[in-house]
Protein backbone atom coordinates (compact mmCIF):
# COMPACT_ATOMS: atom_id res chain seq x y z
CA UNK A 1 0.00 0.00 0.00
CA UNK A 2 1.09 3.39 -0.60
CA UNK A 3 0.11 5.17 2.12
CA UNK A 4 2.60 3.70 4.10
CA UNK A 5 5.28 3.80 1.85
CA UNK A 6 5.53 7.80 1.63
CA UNK A 7 3.17 7.63 -1.48
CA UNK A 8 0.25 8.77 0.92
CA UNK A 9 -0.77 11.80 -1.47
CA UNK A 10 0.12 12.67 -5.15
CA UNK A 11 1.42 15.70 -6.31
CA UNK A 12 1.08 16.44 -10.24
CA UNK A 13 3.72 17.68 -12.18
CA UNK A 14 3.78 20.74 -13.43
CA UNK A 15 6.67 23.18 -14.95
CA UNK A 16 10.61 22.20 -14.99
CA UNK A 17 12.70 24.82 -14.56
CA UNK A 18 16.00 24.27 -15.94
CA UNK A 19 18.84 26.54 -14.83
CA UNK A 20 22.53 26.46 -15.62
CA UNK A 21 23.81 28.64 -12.43
CA UNK A 22 21.42 28.31 -9.14
CA UNK A 23 21.30 31.70 -7.48
CA UNK A 24 18.80 31.44 -5.81
CA UNK A 25 16.30 29.47 -8.01
CA UNK A 26 15.73 25.91 -6.35
CA UNK A 27 15.22 28.31 -2.60
CA UNK A 28 12.12 29.86 -4.88
CA UNK A 29 10.71 27.31 -6.61
CA UNK A 30 10.59 24.59 -3.28
CA UNK A 31 7.67 26.07 -1.97
CA UNK A 32 5.52 26.08 -4.84
CA UNK A 33 3.75 22.57 -5.33
CA UNK A 34 4.53 20.74 -8.82
CA UNK A 35 6.95 22.83 -9.73
CA UNK A 36 10.62 21.33 -10.33
CA UNK A 37 13.80 23.16 -10.56
CA UNK A 38 16.66 20.84 -12.35
CA UNK A 39 20.22 21.32 -13.69
CA UNK A 40 20.93 21.54 -17.27
CA UNK A 41 23.68 18.76 -16.72
CA UNK A 42 21.74 16.69 -14.50
CA UNK A 43 18.66 16.60 -17.47
CA UNK A 44 17.15 12.99 -17.66
CA UNK A 45 14.11 11.06 -19.60
CA UNK A 46 12.19 10.92 -16.16
CA UNK A 47 12.47 14.49 -15.83
CA UNK A 48 11.57 15.73 -19.28
CA UNK A 49 8.70 12.99 -19.74
CA UNK A 50 7.36 11.84 -16.09
CA UNK A 51 5.58 8.45 -16.52
CA UNK A 52 6.53 8.25 -20.49
CA UNK A 53 4.14 11.33 -21.31
CA UNK A 54 5.49 14.09 -23.43
CA UNK A 55 4.87 17.59 -23.41
CA UNK A 56 5.92 19.19 -19.90
CA UNK A 57 6.46 22.63 -19.67
CA UNK A 58 9.87 23.68 -19.48
CA UNK A 59 11.62 26.80 -18.60
CA UNK A 60 14.97 27.35 -19.94
CA UNK A 61 17.31 30.07 -18.23
CA UNK A 62 19.21 31.97 -21.36
CA UNK A 63 22.66 30.58 -19.60
CA UNK A 64 20.57 26.82 -19.30
CA UNK A 65 19.49 27.31 -22.95
CA UNK A 66 23.37 28.35 -24.24
CA UNK A 67 25.11 25.72 -22.53
CA UNK A 68 22.64 22.87 -24.44
CA UNK A 69 24.85 23.37 -27.83
CA UNK A 70 27.83 22.97 -25.36
CA UNK A 71 26.73 19.69 -24.20
CA UNK A 72 24.86 18.28 -27.52
CA UNK A 73 26.64 19.95 -30.08
CA UNK A 74 25.07 21.20 -33.47
CA UNK A 75 24.12 19.13 -36.38
CA UNK A 76 27.20 20.63 -38.49
CA UNK A 77 30.11 20.36 -34.97
CA UNK A 78 30.41 17.43 -32.15
CA UNK A 79 29.54 17.65 -28.87
CA UNK A 80 32.70 19.51 -26.69
CA UNK A 81 31.63 18.23 -23.19
CA UNK A 82 30.72 14.78 -24.78
CA UNK A 83 33.89 12.76 -26.57
CA UNK A 84 32.18 11.06 -29.71
CA UNK A 85 28.52 12.23 -29.47
CA UNK A 86 26.91 13.68 -32.33
CA UNK A 87 23.44 14.94 -32.65
CA UNK A 88 21.06 12.00 -34.32
CA UNK A 89 19.82 12.90 -37.57
CA UNK A 90 16.41 11.88 -39.40
CA UNK A 91 16.77 8.33 -41.08
CA UNK A 92 15.09 9.55 -44.43
CA UNK A 93 15.45 13.38 -46.05
CA UNK A 94 11.57 13.53 -47.03
CA UNK A 95 8.77 12.71 -43.89
CA UNK A 96 5.78 12.90 -46.60
CA UNK A 97 6.32 8.81 -46.43
CA UNK A 98 2.21 8.46 -48.25
CA UNK A 99 4.16 10.72 -51.00
CA UNK A 100 7.16 8.31 -51.77
CA UNK A 101 5.08 5.47 -51.66
CA UNK A 102 2.24 6.54 -53.62
CA UNK A 103 5.18 8.23 -56.10
CA UNK A 104 5.38 6.74 -59.54
CA UNK A 105 9.51 5.76 -58.79
CA UNK A 106 8.07 3.04 -56.30
CA UNK A 107 4.87 2.05 -57.66
CA UNK A 108 6.03 1.00 -60.93
CA UNK A 109 8.71 -1.31 -59.19
CA UNK A 110 6.16 -2.62 -56.85
CA UNK A 111 5.18 -6.22 -57.77
CA UNK A 112 0.76 -6.43 -58.85
CA UNK A 113 -1.90 -6.72 -55.91
CA UNK A 114 -2.75 -10.17 -54.80
CA UNK A 115 -6.42 -10.90 -54.88
CA UNK A 116 -7.86 -12.44 -52.54
CA UNK A 117 -8.81 -16.12 -52.02
CA UNK A 118 -12.18 -17.11 -53.02
CA UNK A 119 -14.08 -17.81 -49.55
CA UNK A 120 -16.71 -20.42 -49.42
CA UNK A 121 -19.65 -20.23 -47.39
CA UNK A 122 -19.38 -22.36 -44.09
CA UNK A 123 -21.00 -25.62 -44.20
CA UNK A 124 -24.01 -24.96 -41.55
CA UNK A 125 -25.37 -27.81 -38.82
CA UNK A 126 -28.88 -28.79 -39.63
CA UNK A 127 -29.14 -30.65 -35.84
CA UNK A 128 -27.85 -26.73 -34.94
CA UNK A 129 -29.65 -24.56 -37.55
CA UNK A 130 -33.64 -24.91 -38.06
CA UNK A 131 -33.71 -23.18 -40.97
CA UNK A 132 -31.29 -25.41 -42.84
CA UNK A 133 -32.93 -28.44 -41.10
CA UNK A 134 -36.44 -26.88 -42.80
CA UNK A 135 -35.01 -26.43 -45.83
CA UNK A 136 -33.61 -29.94 -45.90
CA UNK A 137 -36.86 -31.36 -44.30
CA UNK A 138 -39.67 -29.90 -45.68
CA UNK A 139 -42.29 -29.05 -41.91
CA UNK A 140 -39.74 -30.14 -39.63
CA UNK A 141 -40.23 -26.84 -37.29
CA UNK A 142 -44.09 -27.06 -37.64
CA UNK A 143 -43.54 -30.94 -36.21
CA UNK A 144 -41.64 -30.26 -33.80
CA UNK A 145 -43.72 -27.14 -32.36
CA UNK A 146 -46.62 -29.87 -32.74
CA UNK A 147 -44.70 -32.18 -30.37
CA UNK A 148 -43.86 -29.77 -27.95
CA UNK A 149 -47.82 -28.62 -27.75
CA UNK A 150 -48.35 -32.25 -27.05
CA UNK A 151 -46.61 -32.13 -23.66
CA UNK A 152 -48.26 -29.58 -22.80
CA UNK A 153 -51.62 -29.82 -20.64
CA UNK A 154 -54.54 -28.20 -21.64
CA UNK A 155 -53.80 -28.19 -25.53
CA UNK A 156 -55.75 -29.82 -28.18
CA UNK A 157 -52.48 -31.38 -29.19
CA UNK A 158 -52.52 -33.33 -25.39
CA UNK A 159 -56.11 -34.32 -25.62
CA UNK A 160 -55.40 -36.38 -28.80
CA UNK A 161 -52.02 -38.16 -27.75
CA UNK A 162 -54.04 -39.02 -24.64
CA UNK A 163 -57.13 -40.40 -26.40
CA UNK A 164 -54.71 -42.26 -28.84
CA UNK A 165 -52.70 -43.91 -26.04
CA UNK A 166 -56.26 -44.76 -24.29
CA UNK A 167 -57.63 -46.31 -27.69
CA UNK A 168 -53.95 -48.15 -28.58
CA UNK A 169 -54.49 -49.31 -24.58
CA UNK A 170 -57.98 -50.82 -24.89
CA UNK A 171 -56.97 -52.44 -28.67
CA UNK A 172 -54.14 -54.10 -26.87
CA UNK A 173 -56.24 -55.89 -23.77
CA UNK A 174 -58.45 -56.45 -26.19
CA UNK A 175 -56.69 -58.71 -28.11
CA UNK A 176 -54.30 -60.32 -25.16
CA UNK A 177 -57.85 -61.41 -24.10
CA UNK A 178 -59.14 -62.68 -27.30
CA UNK A 179 -55.39 -64.30 -28.12
CA UNK A 180 -53.11 -64.85 -24.98
CA UNK A 181 -54.90 -67.19 -22.77
CA UNK A 182 -55.40 -70.84 -21.82
CA UNK A 183 -52.53 -73.79 -23.54
CA UNK A 184 -52.07 -71.42 -26.66
CA UNK A 185 -49.75 -69.05 -25.15
CA UNK A 186 -46.55 -68.77 -26.97
CA UNK A 187 -44.59 -69.39 -23.79
CA UNK A 188 -46.89 -72.40 -22.95
CA UNK A 189 -46.63 -73.98 -26.68
CA UNK A 190 -42.60 -73.52 -26.52
CA UNK A 191 -42.38 -75.67 -23.18
CA UNK A 192 -44.41 -78.26 -24.29
CA UNK A 193 -41.94 -78.91 -26.78
CA UNK A 194 -39.23 -79.31 -24.45
CA UNK A 195 -41.40 -81.49 -22.31
CA UNK A 196 -42.18 -83.96 -24.96
CA UNK A 197 -38.28 -84.34 -25.41
CA UNK A 198 -37.70 -84.84 -22.32
CA UNK A 199 -40.99 -87.57 -21.93
CA UNK A 200 -38.53 -89.52 -25.21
Amino acid sequence: QGKVRNRRYRMPCGPLVIYNEDNGITRAMRNIPGVEATCVDNLNLLRLAPGGHFGRFLIFTEGAFKKLTEIYGTLAEAAPLKKGYHMPRAAMENADLARIINSTEVQSVLKPKLEAPKTHEPKRNALKNKEVMDSLNPGALKRKAALQKSSEKGTTEFKEVRDKKKARQAESKEHNKKHKKGDETFYKTLMKAFEAKAAE
